[in-house]
């Protein structure tokens, strides 16, 4: 059974940074693409990041030059770093993995960007 557990949300003020990962665990050989998403109240689920096999990683435009995903193929761990943070960056957090044409989804990060 394939899980993805994430970490590292938290309260961050404007212009900080915060860090997440997640972790996929199960029986899992190759990963076809790896990503965060994003849900803020009121809003419908957006991509924030992507990187899919080893091409170049797609960002959302909102988030060009401060955010930055990475993955570490061997762990089956995918990060996003978050620079520069915005309070319209608020938002529940979602990793999300495309295995064997299946969608698997983490159960979410709380991201809130508040002074």
């Amino acid at each position: 059974q394939v899980q993805l557990v994430e970490s590292g949300g938290g309260l961050v003020q404007p212009g900080g940074s915060l860090r997440l990962s997640c972790a996929v665990s199960g029986t899992i050989f190759s990963i076809s693409a790896m990503g965060w998403y994003r849900q803020a109240p009121g809003k419908q689920r957006e991509l924030v990041a992507r990187i899919i096999r080893d091409q170049t990683p797609d960002y959302a435009d909102s988030v060009k030059g401060r955010f930055t995903i990475s993955r570490n193929s061997a762990k089956n761990t995918v990060y996003l770093q978050m620079s520069s943070l915005k309070p319209e960056d608020t938002a529940v957090y979602y990793c999300n993995i495309v295995y064997r044409g299946n969608n698997y989804w983490g159960q979410g990060t709380q991201v809130t960007v508040s002074s």
